[in-house]
């Protein structure tokens, strides 16, 4: 059998293991996933331990994603541009890093915003999702990408490191939400406002316009606090639903050699989370 886990610090949340499962199910694969809670303080202790059970991949969630990559034998190309990993590939003794996150969140998002390119973005957030999402998004030609955070050195660096040419703006969360009125498309990249703490938000709407869009990269609970308010006020809202099912169809490739079908692994996770 091979042995896959998803690692993260919480991961209680996680829907990977009811995805991969089922999938790897469907296809008639001996193969199981399953949730590894590692503590902050604990993560080198954590992945040796994943090592001595010659795991075969795993996904990396908040806070790994940029943590993970000195314990990584190698990475690929975007991973390393981008500065953060979600996916792991190991073979014969060898930790590849991979980062689905942008490019998942970039197919997700084109099924609703075919106009993706000329819309003024902002980004709430500095993460290692921030930096998938921000670098896909530059690369793929979106024309602005302004970026709010609660600490600005933060978003300076991430602003400074990116490879591709893109119009950005970086302000506190004041700020922008100050100036939220001026934004086509809000995309929500923090931890802030998932389950268990489903009653925070990163940024009030209050300025927002009815023509924009809201996208929270959160899937569980499936209506965070900031899309409930976007929602109220006539905005068009997307949630992490579609950027998780992506990434995790691309991890799975990486994995097992082929693309899944997307559509199972959505219906799989919405089952789960009752939507």
């Amino acid at each position: 059998m091979k042995n896959y886990a998803v690692i993260g610090d919480p991961i209680q949340h996680s829907m990977s293991p009811v995805m991969h499962n089922d999938l790897f199910q469907f296809y008639g694969l001996d193969a199981e996933m399953k949730k590894v809670h590692i503590k902050t303080e604990m993560l080198e202790v954590g992945l040796q331990s994943l090592r001595d059970m010659n795991i075969d991949g795993f996904n990396v969630t908040v806070p790994y994603k940029q943590a993970i990559i000195p314990y990584l034998d190698e990475l690929d190309p975007l991973s390393e541009a981008i500065g953060a990993v979600n996916t792991v590939v190991c073979e014969n003794g060898k930790w590849m890093g991979y980062n689905t996150d942008g490019e998942g969140y970039l197919k997700g998002l084109l099924e609703q915003l075919p106009d993706l390119k000329q819309r003024r973005t902002l980004i709430v957030g500095s993460g290692g999702a921030a930096r998938g999402i921000y670098f896909t998004l530059a690369h793929y030609g979106v024309q602005q990408i302004d970026i709010c955070n609660r600490t600005l050195v933060k978003a300076v660096a991430l602003k400074e490191a990116c490879p591709f040419p893109v119009k950005t703006n970086i302000m506190e969360v004041a700020l922008a939400e100050k100036m939220l009125g001026e934004y086509e498309l809000i995309i929500q990249t923090t931890s802030i406002g998932m389950s268990p703490k489903i009653g925070a938000s990163p940024i009030k709407m209050t300025n927002l316009k009815r023509e924009a869009f809201v996208s929270d990269i959160i899937y569980n609970p499936l209506e965070t606090k900031i899309l409930s308010e976007a929602k109220a006020r006539g905005a068009k809202t997307q949630n992490g639903i579609d950027m998780f099912v992506y990434q995790g169809a691309l991890a799975f490739e990486r994995w097992q050699g082929f693309f899944p079908d997307t559509d199972r692994m959505r219906y799989s996770v919405l089952t789960q989370l009752g939507g």
